[in-house]
């Protein structure tokens, strides 16, 4: 199964519309994805409950994360990175079941010129850490605002020729 991990909480995202198209386009490919939105994490979670126990509330999506074998991670630019949220949910996850040895694919996007070249950057250190492998096919879109229509799809040229390149990389990965 592959989980596609909309990397921030922030509602109505630009990060959660990217994860919706990719969903679409993996549909259209055959392969069935599930999107896990931060938006969805518990408030004890990011209010520091966690720590030391088991949240009941966070057991579903950790059972998402376990039977997930690929991940593709959306990731906007915060502050030259990527959100802390995003790193409070990894922290919050089983180790080592939820992500050894499995796939990753990297996607970020920022709404200046730089895609959060930085922040994906980042969060690979991190997935290097968690033993998870990140395929060497990385986006980055810049300017988001212009990349995405009305109806929430990523539709200049460019952009589709390389998301399509990096989701059929994907599947082989």
């Amino acid at each position: 199964m592959t989980l596609i991990v909309s990397g921030t909480n922030r509602p109505n995202s630009n990060t959660l519309k990217i994860a919706k198209y990719y969903q679409k386009a993996l549909a259209q490919k055959g392969e069935k994805a599930t999107i896990l939105s931060l938006t969805d994490l518990p408030q004890d979670l990011i209010s520091g409950g966690y720590y030391g126990k088991t949240l009941e509330d966070f057991e579903p999506l950790q059972q998402q994360i376990t039977k997930a074998h690929r991940f593709i991670f959306i990731i906007p630019e915060y502050n030259g990175s990527f959100p802390g949220i995003l790193k409070l949910f990894i922290d919050a996850c089983k180790f080592p079941v939820s992500f050894m040895d499995k796939k990753a694919a990297l996607v970020g996007h920022s709404t200046g010129k730089y895609g959060n070249i930085r922040g994906i950057e980042h969060f690979t250190g991190v997935c290097n850490y968690i033993g998870l492998h990140v395929m060497p096919l990385k986006l980055h879109i810049p300017n988001i605002a212009f990349e995405i229509n009305d109806d929430g799809d990523l539709f200049k040229e460019d952009t589709l020729k390389f998301t399509e390149m990096q989701m059929d990389k994907f599947l082989v990965f």
